[in-house]
């Protein structure tokens, strides 16, 4: 398994402000924010990319939506959220560990940019 910056804050090796933890993710704030709200979602298996996922990982993905669910309340902001999920360096992905996005607090426009 590829060591990548999500697995060492999983293993608690670089600290990070965690604002929710289950046995299957973690979701911590964003340390480049883009939006007053942002949090990353993270499943504590290594998947680099959506495209990677498998039939195995079906329920992880899931989870990873009903914890954004969760986390948007917790927050306050689950009326009103953006959730974005980059595949590839072309689509902006950054770290190779899939997550989600959670954006809240501000309005966005449709197409994104």
């Amino acid at each position: 398994m590829r060591d990548t910056l999500f697995l060492k804050i999983i293993a608690r090796e670089i600290p990070a402000d965690i604002v929710y933890e289950d046995e299957l993710c973690i979701a911590f704030r964003d340390i480049q924010p883009q939006a007053p709200v942002h949090v990353l979602i993270v499943p504590k298996k290594l998947i680099p990319c959506v495209v990677d996922a498998g039939p195995a990982d079906q329920a992880i993905l899931g989870h990873l939506l009903l914890t954004a669910g969760t986390v948007a309340r917790q927050l306050g902001v689950g009326d009103a959220f953006r959730l974005a999920v980059n595949n590839g360096t072309g689509a902006g992905q950054s770290v190779y560990h899939l997550h989600v996005h959670l954006l809240a607090g501000r309005a966005f426009t449709w197409p994104p940019g």
